[in-house]
């Protein structure tokens, strides 16, 4: 292991054990609010502390074991016990990599669903339908809650453009991913003459901002209007300005809001939704002005960026940024998608480990 990366477990160890120290403090216990911080905190650095301790200790063992090796009565026996302690030093170095890498801070977020048809007509609009009744599985497998915002509905059947909150402890972390263009490749309802269509919708995923994001907002860069809401809801949806759009004038973003009868509720969601799309449109910003050569797999949720190829005549499914392919469409379509979501969390920490490493050199 690296001594810059030692250094650095060496002040979290530092560190723990001063925590440990102060949550024994009666002064701190009276103050909840401080004492449940460094509770957290505590627990956050109690299972590095506990690896590097270990790597310590079977590092003098290693040192142990060489010295054995010069005693030829013992040769073999430390032979077969340092392979044992370099397997050992490597799963533990592998741990305490792993708990090193940075984490996003919002990954236990709720978040925002946005699905958009794009080329092809009726059937983008069609398969944007199939993609949100895909996450809708998913989430209701996760026990997570949908609440849908805003819905344009496709002429045939499906939607032009649906917008969704996903309500449950770690949804942004494990849907972020999903962010980008899905292609599907398959024969249209439309079709007359069997014929393969490629068509495209594309995909946003965004996480929940606290409350205190919103106030950062000027009113005064904001268009606020207010229109009847169409499609199903009901009477009373349907003969008042309940729903609101929202345009951020500075950015151009536009959101709209319809599902509450209430014009306050429907505007809050709204407010909710645009300190999102501010704040992602501004994490694309930052990500291009990086311009860092290593790939990033989660990508700008950009229309141009590719995710997946759904091929229903093959029945599988080909995540390109990661060259893995599945035949297991009808499945995945069912909601089953950890299949997709895993094994590209798994690369991501991969390449997270790598730039670690290089940045450690």
């Amino acid at each position: 292991m690296k001594s810059s990366i030692i250094a650095k477990l060496e002040l979290l160890q530092e560190r723990h054990i001063e925590i440990e120290n102060m949550l024994g403090d009666p002064t701190i216990i009276a103050d909840q609010e401080r004492f449940c911080t460094l509770s957290r905190e505590y627990s956050q650095l109690h299972h590095i502390s506990k690896y590097f301790y270990q790597w310590r200790k079977n590092q003098e063992e290693i040192k142990t074991s060489e010295n054995m090796l010069n005693d030829s009565e013992m040769h073999e026996i430390a032979q077969e016990e340092l392979v044992l302690l370099h397997k050992k030093n490597k799963d533990l170095e592998k741990k305490i990599h792993m708990l090193l890498l940075p984490t996003d801070p919002h990954d236990a977020r709720n978040c925002y669903l946005e699905i958009r048809a794009g080329t092809g007509g009726d059937e983008a609009a069609i398969f944007a339908g199939d993609l949100f009744r895909m996450y809708s599985r998913y989430a209701e497998a996760q026990c997570w809650k949908i609440s849908v915002i805003s819905v344009h509905e496709g002429e045939i059947s499906g939607y032009k453009e649906i917008v969704a909150k996903v309500i449950g402890v770690g949804a942004y972390g494990r849907l972020k991913f999903e962010s980008g263009g899905h292609r599907v490749q398959r024969v249209p309802e439309t079709e007359s003459q069997g014929r393969v269509h490629t068509s495209s919708c594309t995909v946003a995923v965004m996480p929940e901002l606290p409350q205190l994001v919103l106030s950062t907002i000027n009113p005064e860069h904001l268009k606020i209007d207010t229109f009847r809401s169409s499609g199903a809801g009901g009477q009373h949806v349907n003969t008042t300005d309940s729903a609101i759009r929202i345009t951020h004038l500075p950015s151009g973003i536009v959101v709209e809001c319809q599902d509450e009868r209430s014009q306050h509720k429907n505007k809050a969601k709204a407010l909710s939704v645009l300190a999102s799309r501010i704040h992602a449109a501004e994490k694309t910003r930052c990500q291009q002005e990086e311009a860092s050569t290593r790939r990033n797999l989660l990508g700008s949720g950009d229309r141009s960026d590719r995710n997946r190829t759904y091929n229903f005549p093959q029945g599988r499914i080909t995540d390109h940024r990661i060259n893995l392919t599945i035949y297991r469409l009808n499945e995945v379509m069912e909601g089953k998608i950890d299949a997709l979501i895993a094994p590209i969390i798994q690369e991501h920490k991969a390449d997270q480990l790598a730039a670690l490493s290089e940045n450690n050199e």
